[in-house]
């Protein structure tokens, strides 16, 4: 079993930055591929960014490349995205996920085992 515990959400002017942190205990963090999925009101979970946990592979949605950053601190066990110059449509609950392995896309919901509890962010214009 994964415990995932995310942290970091709040409220934000459109353009400004904020740090999601997703705490993983109960197994090993470095072996698995590990990822950020975001849903807004009324619409499906989406995928946001992603990475295998040796780092050689990482993956963003086109709308957020070049303003979030995935990365991991493998001694903290936790799973980190900086999300800078944020805008209104990046508001969503973002939930972390963690993969044991498959044949799915890194971008894939069906590739992930566990999931954290959500973690709120509000982008106001």
């Amino acid at each position: 079993q994964v415990q995932l515990v995310e942290s970091g959400g709040g409220v934000v002017q459109a353009g400004g930055s904020l740090r999601l942190a997703c705490g993983a205990s109960g197994r090993s963090f470095s072996s698995y591929a590990m990822g950020w999925f975001r849903q807004a009101p009324g619409k499906e979970r989406e995928f946001v960014a992603a990475m295998r946990s040796s780092a050689t592979t990482l993956t963003y949605k086109d709308s957020v490349e070049g303003r979030f950053t995935i990365s991991i601190d493998n001694v903290k066990h936790t799973l980190y995205l900086h999300m800078n110059n944020l805008k209104p449509e990046d508001t969503a609950v973002y939930y972390c996920a963690v993969s044991l392995g498959g044949a799915e896309s890194l971008q894939a919901r069906s590739l992930y085992h566990y999931w954290g509890q959500g973690t709120q962010v509000t982008v106001s214009s």
